[in-house]
């Protein structure tokens, strides 16, 4: 597995997929990995180069940390560790330890550590935004977590891009924890993460984390067998699985499983590969030592400029405004004077 520097503000360096651990845990209805299963998907990633893991203080209503943290035993200084705050860890969270507020986050990043069982966290991310906690309080909260040594380095997950750009001016202006990054949703049937939230992070130099790179599952194709077992889309609720329910989603999967007999992979690699190739670090969330080393097969995968092309086209998305004005060509003929096509514009979005 190759390394990838973290985002423009850090010399962290992490390996080009991340080990998600939402599944280590049988909190959540049974739809998890025991600690056995959890240690051999672990010690696999581990040798096979990883370097990055993500967890959170309610994923398995805190097993995940708990499994997280006795699996780094004797080995934590091998590891990247990243957690969240801002949901309920269990039933027993009330209202003063959720959402964004300092308060919730002091609260968080203390049991988190104790479930951890290490003294710091290496990236801290706000999990979810709550829409009304002043960017000014988390990033000074942020920023007070660091100096306290509990963190090192601070992300938001799930925030809209005008709050991430907020973010990032807030902590340039006054000398205090820069944002390192973003995590969002972004897969082939979840290409609305590209129109705001990764082009920000490219201007803005932030590293960007992928969650559901396989769409809940959807995109390996398995869930077109009526009689696949532990079903992601009955799991959870069905948070996280994105359905084959329209006509292109299911052109997006044929043109998968076509990419994929024709490169000799799983359409899943084909996936966690396009997403990859964008720029992103996908987590792979795997339940079971299997579902892990098809996924760390992604990592060997590269697909040709007319393979990506083709998945590209079959899963573009309009744009919305203000897009629908500054894409149309009359527009672009007006702001340059007719040589929109003679202009070698910059390879990624400016700030």
């Amino acid at each position: 597995m190759r390394y990838k520097l973290f985002g423009k503000h850090t010399g962290l360096r992490v390996s080009e997929l991340v080990l998600g651990t939402a599944n280590f845990g049988v909190a959540w209805g049974g739809h998890g990995a025991n600690p056995e299963e959890a240690r051999r998907i672990f010690d696999t990633y581990a040798s096979a180069g990883g370097n990055f893991i993500d967890t959170a203080n309610g994923y398995q209503d805190g097993q995940s940390e708990q499994f997280v943290g006795d699996l780094l035993t004797g080995r934590r200084d091998q590891f990247v560790l990243s957690t969240k705050f801002a949901v309920k860890t269990d039933a027993n969270s009330g209202i003063l330890v959720t959402g964004n507020s300092r308060q919730a986050m002091v609260a968080s990043v203390e049991a988190s550590l104790k479930r951890l069982k290490t003294d710091r966290i290496d990236l801290y991310w706000a999990h979810v935004d709550d829409g009304v906690t002043p960017m000014e309080e988390v990033m000074r909260g942020l920023d007070d977590l660091a100096r306290a040594g509990k963190i090192l380095y601070a992300g938001l997950s799930n925030f809209p891009a005008w709050r991430v750009a907020r973010a990032a001016t807030i902590a340039e202006l006054r000398g205090v924890l820069p944002i390192a990054g973003i995590q969002v949703e972004h897969s082939l049937v979840q290409r609305a993460t590209e129109q705001d939230l990764i082009s920000a992070a490219q201007a803005l130099g932030l590293g960007v984390v992928a969650y559901s790179p396989l769409g809940g599952g959807v995109l390996t194709g398995k869930y077109r067998n009526q009689n696949t077992e532990n079903r992601r889309d009955e799991a959870w609720g069905g948070a996280g699985f994105q359905p084959e329910n329209t006509p292109q989603r299911s052109a997006i999967i044929d043109t998968l499983i076509a990419v994929s007999n024709e490169v000799g992979v799983t359409p899943g690699e084909i996936a966690v590969a396009w997403v990859a190739s964008k720029g992103s670090l996908p987590i792979i969330g795997p339940r079971t030592l299997d579902q892990l080393e098809s996924n760390l097969s992604a990592a060997n995968v590269v697909l040709s400029p007319e393979q990506a092309a083709r998945l590209d086209k079959v899963s573009a998305i309009p744009r919305g405004y203000p897009y629908t004005v500054l894409d149309d060509p009359r527009i672009k003929d007006l702001i340059t004077g007719g040589k929109f096509d003679e202009i070698d514009a910059l390879p990624c979005s400016v700030a």
